[in-house]
């Protein structure tokens, strides 16, 4: 037997032996040439730590807030759709792991599993993403489900006018799977012999004239407060703030829509800055490792999303696999910030990291 993963980046492999290649290429994949897609997790690679010794780190305490709602560490499950193509349970299984972790799950507007079995399948704070289809109805539906079933937010993705070029997913002519979601509202057939079903789906359904006037309608529709999920510059994080969002999420998607988009850690400190300290900043897109946990906050996020990892947690091993993952992640935070001499996340600061842009030679270390 193939011993057990001892770290996130191992369970990538199993997944890999696990799903067929549609699946895995789906999930694995990035737009184009895949720059962005391997810049979000180098560019983490190129930050060093300044550890500082002597302190007290007897009692560590990662647990934070958001938006008021308490976790055990900053580590949340970002939405990644279609999760029963990697495990039958889907998102049933993911929700019942954030719970056991004591983590917020953002529950993606394409899941396998409907609003209604994710919500009954255990107690938990939870957020619901959004895409703005061409029939806002339909989305008034489904955010309005949400909220009846004790949805807390709506975390609104804004970088998805029209999909992204992913090379693998046409040439392996990726299915568009069942959304249970929809049944009855919208169909998931498509007119497409050639290509990725998914992106002649998306071409059809998604609203790609959405503009910021699209806040004031979500507002009109719900009561729960919004999250942007792909803001990459200080000009959109000031337009979010003017806008009067509860909180930004650094995205690129995870390199699946704009190739060469920066890397999300390269530019968060930058719309942190923007921001200002007036809304809560979180980021996502490469977070491997606890200590890319501590990077981030470092520069200034609240808190990270992880996306593929918990899929291939759960590809693997279901909703073990998917604590397996958050629990690894949270470990290795908490060792970071013990030798990092951080007994809390306050204690974290932006001292604690050295970026490629911080005027210091590193060769002198």
């Amino acid at each position: 037997m193939a011993p057990e993963p001892v770290n996130v980046n191992e369970f990538q492999e199993l997944a890999r032996q696990v799903l067929p290649k549609m699946y895995y290429d789906y999930y694995a994949g990035g737009a184009e040439d895949q720059n962005t897609l391997k810049e979000n997790t180098e560019a983490f690679h190129r930050i060093r730590l300044r550890p500082r010794v002597l302190i007290d780190v007897s009692r560590i305490d990662m647990s934070t807030t958001i938006l008021g709602y308490k976790i055990s560490a900053p580590i949340m499950i970002a939405p990644t759709a279609y999760q029963q193509l990697a495990h039958p349970e889907g998102e049933v299984a993911t929700a019942r792991a954030a719970a056991a972790c004591d983590t917020i799950m953002v529950l993606s507007f394409r899941s396998t599993c409907t609003v209604e079995e994710v919500s009954s399948s255990c107690d938990a704070v939870r957020f619901f993403q959004l895409y703005v289809y061409k029939r806002r109805d339909i989305c008034a539906q489904l955010v309005q489900r949400a909220e009846r079933n004790g949805f807390k937010a709506v975390v609104l993705t804004v970088d998805t006018p029209r999909i992204g070029r992913r090379e693998s997913d046409a040439k392996n002519k990726m299915i568009q799977p069942k959304l249970k979601n929809f049944e009855g509202l919208i169909s998931s057939e498509v007119d497409s012999q050639d290509g990725s079903k998914i992106e002649a789906f998306i071409k059809k359904n998604f609203d790609d004239s959405l503009s910021w006037e699209a806040i004031g309608w979500l507002r009109s529709i719900t009561s729960l407060p919004i999250l942007l999920k792909g803001i990459l510059t200080r000009e959109d994080a000031r337009k979010a703030v003017e806008a009067g969002v509860a909180g930004i999420i650094v995205s690129n998607h995870g390199g699946r829509q704009l190739d060469y988009a920066p890397s999300t850690i390269s530019v968060l400190e930058e719309v942190v800055e923007a921001v200002g300290g007036r809304l809560p900043v979180l980021v996502d897109g490469g977070v491997r490792r606890g200590t890319d946990v501590f990077k981030a906050l470092a520069l200034g996020a609240q808190a990270v999303l992880v996306g593929r990892p918990v899929i291939y947690g759960l590809a693997a091993k279901g909703e073990n696999g998917v604590r397996s993952v958050i629990e690894m992640l949270k470990n290795e935070l908490e060792i970071t910030m013990a030798l990092s001499g951080c007994p809390t996340l306050k204690h974290i600061t932006r001292n604690h990291v050295m970026t490629h842009h911080d005027n210091r030679n590193f060769s002198k270390l």
